[in-house]
């Protein structure tokens, strides 16, 4: 199989919030290229991508125990930093898909639209990857996708947590972290 045949593209909560809390270590402006140059790839191969935005309603009802980490508020409803960053907004035709908790399976219709489209791999993108990529990685994983992560074009809370993410997701799936390179 072609590693492109039957796969669809995840772009994980590019937004501003996220973008702006980041300790400046973590470069996350430069993970945003990435994330672009990826996004350009994928779009040149008309290959079915899917956006995500984690959104909380203004009365902070769905947050959960989310809270009870080092988060604090974010991404609330109609705020600008639950905005997309400009550079990585999807285009015409893309799929965008609001979430409310860390992984993109959770309550939402991930499954039945990639089902829809026929997608077996998943390339993944974006942030953070200590949390909600890491969780999208695992429930993608236990319904039985491949699923490959682009390191450059992912970031986390922090360098120690990005990293364990990245050994645990491969730890899932041998070969499942990639590079641009590769691509």
């Amino acid at each position: 199989m072609d590693k492109y045949e039957n796969s669809a593209l995840i772009v994980i909560d590019c937004q501003k919030d996220f973008i702006n809390n980041l300790d400046k270590d973590m470069n996350a402006y430069e993970a945003v290229g990435n994330i672009a140059r990826v996004l350009k790839f994928f779009r040149q191969m008309k290959i079915p991508i899917i956006h995500f935005r984690e959104l909380h309603r203004p009365q902070l009802v769905d947050f959960g125990r989310e809270l009870d980490g080092d988060e604090g508020i974010h991404c609330i409803e109609g705020s600008d930093g639950a905005d997309f960053v400009d550079e990585v907004r999807p285009a015409e035709g893309e799929f965008f898909i609001p979430k409310r908790r860390y992984s993109c399976f959770f309550a939402t219709d991930l499954d039945l639209l990639l089902r829809s489209l026929k997608v077996e791999r998943l390339y993944i993108v974006g942030f953070l990857t200590d949390v909600c990529v890491h969780y999208t990685c695992v429930d993608a994983h236990q319904r039985d996708y491949y699923i490959k992560v682009i390191k450059e074009a992912v970031r986390g809370s922090g360098w120690k947590a990005h990293n364990a993410s990245l050994d645990a997701i491969n730890y899932l799936q041998n070969s499942a972290v990639i590079s641009m390179d590769d691509l």
